[in-house]
């Protein structure tokens, strides 16, 4: 059974810095992509990042292209979204996916609980 979990969300102020991390368990990690989504209160689910089984390829969103970096570690089966320049309107609930490709991540039957990343003005 796949399980995701993410961590390393909480309150910072606007121009501040986040790490989130999402452990993976369950699969042969390394064989693939990852990704990250958010959802803020009222909105949908929104493509935040993605990256590749190999980490050779990376994929943003153009709202967070400069700001925020996806990187993995295959050894600790973990993904990373380091999160830069922040600003209120990142507020929202972090999810993380695992799945075949980059461009289906979004099909995931796996998700973590969330993580809640608020940012104040």
């Amino acid at each position: 059974q796949v399980q995701l979990v993410e961590s390393g969300g909480g309150l910072v102020q606007a121009g501040g810095s986040l790490r989130l991390s999402c452990a993976a368990s369950g699969r042969t990690f390394s064989n693939y992509a990852m990704g990250w989504f958010r959802q803020a209160p009222g909105k949908e689910r929104e493509f935040v990042a993605a990256i590749s089984g190999s980490a050779d390829s990376t994929y943003y969103a153009e709202s967070v292209k400069g700001r925020f970096t996806c990187s993995r570690d295959n050894v600790k089966n973990t993904v990373y979204l380091q999160m830069n320049s922040l600003k209120p309107e990142d507020t929202a609930v972090y999810y993380c996916a695992i799945n075949s490709y980059m461009w289906n991540l979004e099909d995931s039957d796996y998700w973590g609980q969330g993580t809640q990343v608020t940012v104040s003005s």
